[in-house]
């Protein structure tokens, strides 16, 4: 049985770097799997589009959403986008949460100085769907497991408590400094409003990593495995 093409199907952004953090971690995922195909693609604003990905894209394919919870992109436009222009696809879950996100941004805050006494905060973009928001308080409760202390979920646009909210919060409490843990893929609007938040330290982030390449590949297989449950196509790598 043919192996499937992976597509990666990230939102898109109005910046250059963001753009190109994006490309990086595919190129990091294609290597992770030599000889499998794997394809970049957007729902907007950056290019390619993923329609025209899907499109072009040889044999089945697997769809892995380059989101870290769900919301409105995963649940509503990323399945439209895939119904209307390939509708043979599977269409995988999205990255988050998961214990590899987790080990990426336990090294994300050693890097940027996180202290033993530092309180922490998770800090999203943010959405209007609750599920979405669950996503990532599930993530900060992987993260406080993994630092062994409180992490607080907070939100830069849609949920609530806002970044702001939890900034003071933390600042009454006994911490001496509050660092923000950046629960994004890539650099761009969201974490600048994370930085502009007034935390002593904020995290990169998550960006280009081996471990966030293995997921996606982690997301890949588990789809194949829900769609072929008594045998998977043979796998490249």
């Amino acid at each position: 049985m043919e192996t499937p093409t992976l597509v990666m199907a990230a939102h898109g952004a109005r910046s250059g770097h963001w753009e190109s953090v994006m490309e990086s971690l595919a190129a990091r995922v294609r290597r992770a799997r030599p000889g499998a195909r794997a394809e970049l693609g957007f729902l907007e604003i950056s290019s390619p589009l993923l329609a025209d990905v899907l499109a072009g894209a040889p044999g089945p394919v697997v769809v892995v959403p380059m989101l870290l919870a769900g919301g409105y992109h995963a649940h509503i436009d990323l399945p439209a986008v895939v119904a209307r222009t390939r509708p043979d696809a599977v269409v995988a879950g999205q990255l988050g949460p998961h214990p590899l996100l987790t080990s990426v941004l336990a090294r994300r805050l050693a890097a940027a100085g996180l202290r033993p006494c530092d309180a922490v905060i998770l800090g999203a973009a943010g959405s209007s769907d609750p599920a979405a928001l669950d996503d990532v308080r599930a993530a900060a409760r992987l993260l406080s497991v993994r630092l062994s202390r409180p992490v607080t979920a907070a939100f830069a646009s849609s949920g609530t408590p806002t970044v702001a909210e939890a900034m003071e919060r933390a600042r009454s409490g006994l911490a001496p400094r509050v660092a923000v843990a950046s629960y994004l893929l890539a650099p761009g609007f969201f974490h600048d409003r994370l930085e502009s938040a007034g935390a002593d330290l904020v995290s990169a982030p998550l960006g280009v990593d081996d471990d966030l390449a293995a997921l996606v590949w982690t997301r890949f297989d588990e789809a194949l495995t829900r769609r072929h449950p008594t045998g998977l196509p043979a796998l490249a790598g």
